[in-house]
């Protein structure tokens, strides 16, 4: 299978896609919006402990605090070999070495044991804020490198479940408990398949450094305070998805390519000959038809060859999805065109899922099935395709009813949540591109005319007056940049009958 890295990257936004035989399979944006958390580690302050919801808010310098609860907050090591100790006595004769292991599993805290009102602490942002939800934080710390991941807070060596041979497994098992120092965690990622001891070596001595400097200034700051800021997204493609598994990486930016060809040769430079830079005229996404696409992940009702489809409603309790056999009916009978529009439609969720990075708990209506076999058929079907996604994933068995419920990891704001906002229009009852998305959209616009040579010295767009609004304010600096890029001014101007989403570009 063909696996391409597409990245399309400007001042305003990096957006990078994950290209299997041709067709998009994952989209990752970053936008220059200063929220782009996950991973970033914080000195925050703890300013209330809620002893009921086993949890706790902690002040980390942004607009809402973010929340820690019970079980992500590290326990002093102290704290907890006393209190081994003291279950171990009570176990009433038993060995040590047999007393403990079961100690640990039985030992419980309360919230109000760990964390008082004002105390400092060392967190992680593990889940992104969507909407009106601040991050979920940890203060189990973990720092991916390319190669190994550090864990400070836990005292195990883990192997991916990725690389299959068992005897490859245990082979890093052992070379990096050989390497890592006492009391440090590791888990061994799926690219060290085959890595020799120097290679892991290095890269465990540059993640121990930054380890190092995060704990200083956690020392030497006050609270709030940001300790460490993750990779930006191109980066993190390079370090979690260019794999053996991929086959190219295609950049669009001379600026973007240097650093990421820097950061390979550091890092994985075997993989140095397999990025690309492209040149072409036309946006990179237009070129590889990924740009339809993100368009097609924003519809509600996606069709199905057959003649079925689905429909996709996300709310903020869970996201449901209904299949029916629209115009589809079959060559023989009802149960058999039933069954083969619900195993269709299996693939194309599977994909929507990954593509539009739905999390949380998931509902799939499929259509009636009489027969227990067949319902089988979908359940297995599903559990099949979703091997695929990288993210975490728990699947029931089909009811009755034909309802399969499922739940998806979470970390970030899915794909609709990102690029759309409430429609004012119809007072949220439905949704809109949101002013950020028009503004990107129209900048992509301006590359087309271009490339297609429209002439002149100015080139002029006409928008909805919230849109002009946004450009001249909020994206003033992206428009200079726009300019600069395309070597002609932009003339923005207002129209009142425009809808939000309408725009004009000419020459």
């Amino acid at each position: 299978m063909a696996t391409e890295l597409v990245i399309n990257t400007r001042h305003h936004e990096t957006r990078v896609a994950v290209v299997e035989n041709g067709t998009i399979a994952e989209l990752h944006i970053e936008r220059e919006t200063g929220q782009e958390l996950m991973g970033n580690i914080y000195r925050g302050t703890v300013v209330r402990v809620l002893p009921g919801m086993q949890a706790a808010f902690v002040d980390i310098g942004l607009e809402r605090t973010g929340f820690l609860f019970v079980s992500d907050v590290h326990r002093n090591l102290v704290d907890v070999e006393q209190a081994m100790a003291q279950q171990a006595l009570h176990a009433g004769g038993e060995g040590e070495e047999e007393a403990l292991p079961g100690a640990v599993a039985d030992i419980s805290f309360n919230i109000e044991e760990l964390l008082h009102v004002g105390q400092d602490v060392m967190v992680q942002v593990s889940k992104e804020p969507m909407g009106t939800k601040g991050a979920r934080l940890t203060s189990h710390i973990s720092l991916p490198g390319r190669h190994l991941v550090l864990m400070p807070t836990v005292e195990h060596i883990g192997v991916s479940r990725r690389i299959e041979d068992s005897g490859e497994r245990e082979r890093l098992r052992a070379l990096v408990r050989e390497m890592a120092p006492d009391h440090l965690g590791f888990i061994v990622r799926t690219v060290s398949e085959g890595a020799n001891r120097e290679k892991l070596q290095s890269e465990m001595d540059f993640i121990l450094k930054l380890w190092e400097s995060i704990r200083e200034a956690m020392h030497r700051s006050t609270s709030p305070a940001l300790l460490y800021k993750d990779l930006a997204v191109s980066l993190r493609a390079v370090r979690d998805l260019f794999t053996r598994e991929v086959d190219r990486l295609v950049i669009d930016s001379q600026e973007e390519f240097d650093r990421i060809t820097a950061f390979i040769e550091t890092f994985a430079p075997r993989l140095r000959y397999s990025v690309e830079l492209y040149e072409g005229n036309e946006p990179i996404y237009d070129h590889y038809g990924i740009e339809v696409e993100i368009s097609r992940a924003l519809e509600k009702k996606i069709w199905l060859k057959s003649g079925g489809y689905i429909v996709i409603e996300i709310t903020e309790a869970l996201t449901a999805i209904d299949v029916n056999t629209g115009s589809y009916v079959g060559r023989r009978n009802l149960e058999e065109t039933i069954l083969k529009t619900n195993l269709e439609a299996v693939k194309e969720i599977a994909y929507q899922l990954r593509l539009r990075n739905i999390g949380g708990l998931i509902v799939i209506d499929f259509i009636d099935m009489e027969r227990r076999s067949n319902r089988d058929r979908v359940f297995t079907a599903l559990k099949e395709a979703m091997k695929k996604d990288r993210a975490k994933t728990h699947i029931l068995r089909m009811s009755e009813l034909g309802l399969i419920e499922m739940t998806r990891k979470r970390t970030r704001e899915n794909l609709n949540h990102q690029m759309e906002e409430p429609c004012f229009y119809c007072e949220g009852r439905g949704s809109l591109k949101s002013r950020q998305t028009v503004c990107y959209e129209i900048f992509r616009g301006l590359e087309r005319e271009t490339a297609a040579g429209g002439a002149g010295e100015k080139i002029f767009v006409k928008v909805h007056p919230e849109i002009e609004h946004t450009l001249k304010e909020d994206e003033h600096e992206s428009v200079l940049h726009m300019e600069k890029r395309l070597e002609r001014r932009i003339v923005i101007s207002g129209c009142s009958d425009y809808h939000l989403e309408q725009y004009e570009i000419s020459s």
